[in-house]
């Protein structure tokens, strides 16, 4: 009997060398031949993502991994490396692919007395190949993956077992409900909006952790121009800090370097490249907004990427802000939020998205800056998606009460103070609904534009049909 683990090592290792692949590759590095230890192996090969080969990984050092580990992962890159060179040499044979695998992975001294009996018969074969082949010519893979094939096939199979007597199913009992036991943590502003617009996609997410996908090339743009404001207002909290040629550098270096620091997120260097410059245009445009909003109102950013925390009605929320001014004259603090995907076109539509409890996170912040004894005044979306346009944000200002909502498409609006504190009294109940009170359904959304984005839309049979779909059954 043949050891087919190792058989199926060299099946996979012959694979590679043929044709580059590297699935063959995983394979090969979670074979007990590899001499990487197997949990490192899968560690590499979760981190190597769907987007990255495994030689990559390696050889980027992309896991921390013990020293006698690393050392093994850059002995398999290196056999791997060796294999392809072997194959595509002149008139390389079959027998000296075959020793290649044995130097690469060291045989002479791990190999036990099957195992190397095996390699002794693939050896065997491997000479009668190479002697039918026409002299002077390069061998093949096909005909000899054929062969380990079946070899692996005829030896998968062990002694038959005894037939097992069956015995038909009982009738099975309905199990008795039983309310399962929540635990009491922060809530986020995102979350309860999730909550608010589809239950369904806020259980898949928050109760039965799916997987959702590792994030677009939208998300990983947005991640970026977040992280190059930060650092930029860091340095430059005020539009007079420096002459606008010094701030222009700086903004366009901070772009540059945050877009190197999420390279990885991109699955193109083509669309790495695109979305880089359409972030270092619409930085331009952004700057010009900043200065010239400075010079009519001068302010100064206090804050950014604030960490804020606030409890409502025993419950705890968390989030991040992403912006604060203060007013250099009346010492008033607006609350900035960038925007780099689709947002509100007008105050009047945002301000209708929190009249339906669809979006609290500004009026989180407000409650949460407001507690920790700042005069807020305005709330403000900053767009940063569209590089063709100048930068125009969606401001409300807080006014105890505001004027009936309308459906002016003016970027500038007011938003009462009673309307902030029905979202308040909103995320209270939205938090004692999903900390204390039984759950037994959660109902999908009946808006179709909810879906478009949702990364949970395949798993879910009742999404709502767009009115295209419904009129065309």
């Amino acid at each position: 009997m043949l050891s087919r683990p190792l058989v199926v090592f060299v099946r996979d290792l012959t694979h590679f060398a043929a044709f580059g692949a590297d699935a063959d590759a995983r394979r090969a590095l979670c074979s007990p031949f590899s001499g990487v230890p197997n949990v490192d192996a899968r560690a590499l090969a979760v981190a190597a993502g769907e987007k990255r080969s495994i030689l990559e990984t390696i050889k980027g050092e992309r896991v921390a991994l013990a020293r006698e580990s690393t050392l093994a992962a850059r002995r398999f890159a290196a056999a791997l490396d060796g294999l392809e060179k072997a194959f595509r040499a002149q008139g390389a044979t079959l027998r000296e692919h075959l020793a290649t695998v044995g130097l690469g992975f060291d045989f002479d001294q791990s190999l036990d007395a099957a195992e190397r009996a095996t390699l002794d018969q693939l050896d065997e074969l491997a000479v009668r190949l190479d002697a039918d082949r026409p002299a002077g010519t390069a061998w093949e893979a096909p005909e000899f993956l054929r062969i380990l094939e079946d070899v692996a096939r005829a030896n998968l199979a062990g002694p038959e077992e005894p037939a097992r007597e069956s015995h038909p199913l009982t009738a099975h009992e309905a199990e008795t409900p039983h309310d399962v036991k929540r635990r009491r943590g922060h809530f986020s502003a995102s979350a309860l909006g999730t909550f608010a617009e589809c239950k369904r996609r806020w259980y898949y997410r928050y109760v039965c952790a799916a997987v959702e996908d590792r994030g677009s090339s939208a998300s990983f743009y947005g991640s970026a121009f977040h992280w190059a404001l930060e650092r930029f207002h860091q340095e430059f909290p005020r539009a007079d800090a420096a002459p606008l040629e010094l701030l222009e550098r700086k903004l366009d270096a901070f772009l540059g370097a945050s877009f190197e620091r999420f390279r990885s997120g991109f699955a193109t260097n083509v669309e790495y490249e695109l979305q880089r410059r359409r972030a270092k245009r619409t930085g331009r445009r952004y700057l010009r907004w900043f200065v010239e909003r400075a010079r009519a109102h001068p302010f100064t950013v206090i804050g950014t990427e604030t960490s804020v925390e606030l409890e409502l009605g025993g419950y705890g929320f968390v989030g991040y802000i992403d912006r604060l001014d203060r007013d250099d004259v009346t010492a008033a603090v607006t609350v900035v939020d960038y925007k780099t995907g689709t947002i509100a076109g007008s105050a009047a539509e945002y301000r209708s998205k929190v009249a339906r409890f669809l979006d609290f996170q500004l009026p989180f912040y407000y409650w949460a800056q407001t507690a920790a004894g700042e005069r807020v005044t305005r709330l403000a979306l900053v767009p940063l998606k569209d590089a063709t346009r100048d930068v125009r944000p969606v401001e409300l200002e807080v006014v105890p009460i505001a004027a009936p909502r309308s459906y002016s498409d003016s970027p500038t609006g007011t938003i009462g103070i009673d309307e902030l504190e029905r979202a308040r009294a909103k995320m209270i109940e939205l938090a004692t609904t999903l900390a204390d009170r039984p759950l037994e359904r959660f109902a999908v959304t009946d808006d179709p534009a909810a879906c478009e984005y949702c990364s949970y839309k395949l798993a879910c049979r009742n999404r709502p049909l767009v009115c295209e779909d419904r009129f065309g059954r």
